[in-house]
């Protein structure tokens, strides 16, 4: 996992954590490792064997480590079709001990239908890391005109995973946000309010590129961002056109969907009103925490955020299938994370509607007066990222440095 501390070629007995076997009964139902009582009576010098759940990875790591286990394994729950294979998480940011996902089956296998305390299995673990500090840069581009007191933000994130050719992920978003940037220069538009495009970097290592931004301006500035949208992942090969729940209304808040910040529901319903006028279906995903508009809706921020998604390793429904096309029971992007996330991994039809109503969304934010409108919800509440289950980025290589 990425954070991962390594450890040399080393064999040692598992310890089974609180696991749910055969499998949890749905998407973070598990609190494996999530608890100190978790722990009570592992050996120290054991290998902790952890299943995904409520709590961060990070987290399941460090409390692992703390009571004495040497390394970490961590299984995927199997609550859905899209949770059962090798995770590729991150410990997020920070010194942690050595830490491997793997998948349901393995997990399964490796715990020998024993939920909790020692398994008698013995397992040899070896993770090579390297381990640097490094510097990356996000680019930031504005309109020159437009009102900078009323400054609309729109964000994809230029990296990607190292053994990914990155063109879904995040190749889509970014191309459409520049594209969006470039037609505004060549048409000479002036809009009303300021439009600040950024680029995101390191948003695979845990959002690093944003939250670096929003840490980094003053809270006079931050101020002056009514909105953020944000776009990652939109041309999935199998997709459906997920909205960002802005308003919580089919997915409230919880472990797996944060608040959207007050006037989040009217930048959902933009793009619910845009795609109905185009004649096409769209559906809601939750504000998960897996992509850079979290450190924007983040409690004590609290701007109002929106976007677009098609779906990552999630599995297409029949139901969805039957209303957007494409294969049911296939991932939405089935070369998430992978070296085939190529050119030939791109739906050009997709990017096409989602890029439209990306720009449809920017220059309809673009002319209002966001502090007048009803870009504002008083009754909403706000809150911090949440969960895993959706909503792009953070993804599964970085997915659950929020939630595991």
């Amino acid at each position: 996992m990425t954070f991962s501390g390594s450890i040399p070629s080393t064999t040692a007995a598992l310890w089974a954590v609180d696991l749910q076997l055969p499998q949890a009964p749905g998407p973070g139902a598990t609190t494996s490792a999530c608890q100190d009582a978790d722990f009570a009576g592992m050996p120290a010098g054991s290998i902790a064997l952890m299943q995904r759940g409520t709590c961060a990875f990070g987290e399941k790591a460090d409390r692992a480590r703390a009571a004495g286990a040497i390394a970490s394994i961590i299984f995927n729950d199997g609550g859905d079709a899209g949770r059962i294979g090798v995770i590729n998480g991150t410990l997020g940011p920070g010194t942690h001990g050595p830490a491997l996902g793997t998948s349901l089956p393995v997990g399964q296998d490796l715990a020998n239908g024993v939920s909790s305390g020692s398994t008698g299995s013995t397992v040899t673990i070896r993770i090579d890391r390297v381990e640097e500090t490094r510097t990356t840069r996000n680019i930031v581009a504005e309109t020159p005109g437009g009102d900078p007191n009323h400054v609309l933000v729109v964000g994809a994130h230029l990296d990607s995973v190292p053994r990914g050719g990155g063109i879904q992920d995040n190749g889509s978003g970014s191309a459409a946000i520049l594209e969006i940037a470039e037609t505004l220069a060549a048409r000479g538009i002036t809009p009303r309010n300021k439009i600040r495009f950024i680029w995101f970097s390191a948003e695979e290592f845990g959002l690093l590129g944003s939250a670096a931004y929003v840490a980094g301006v003053s809270q006079a500035e931050r101020d002056k961002i009514d909105a953020m949208v944000n776009f990652d992942m939109i041309g999935s090969p199998n997709y459906v056109r997920f909205i960002y729940d802005g308003d919580n209304s089919a997915f409230p808040v919880g472990p797996g969907a944060a608040a959207g910040p007050p006037g989040s529901g009217e930048i959902e319903r933009i793009f619910r009103d845009y795609f109905a006028s185009q004649g096409l279906a769209s559906a809601e995903t939750p504000f998960s925490g897996r992509s850079d508009y979290g450190p924007f809706i983040a409690a004590g921020v609290g701007i109002p955020a929106g976007g677009l998604f098609t779906g990552a390793e999630g599995v297409k429904t029949a139901s969805e299938a039957v209303v957007y096309g494409g294969t049911a029971g296939q991932p939405y992007d089935p070369c998430y994370h992978l070296f085939c996330d190529d050119y030939d991994n791109i739906s050009i039809q997709g990017l096409d509607e989602m890029s439209d109503a990306a720009a449809h969304a920017v220059l309809t934010l673009a002319k209002r007066n966001l502090v007048k409108s009803p870009l504002v919800n008083p009754a909403q509440p706000v809150s911090g990222t949440g969960g895993t289950s959706g909503g792009g980025g953070l993804h599964d290589d970085h997915d659950d440095a929020v939630s595991g």
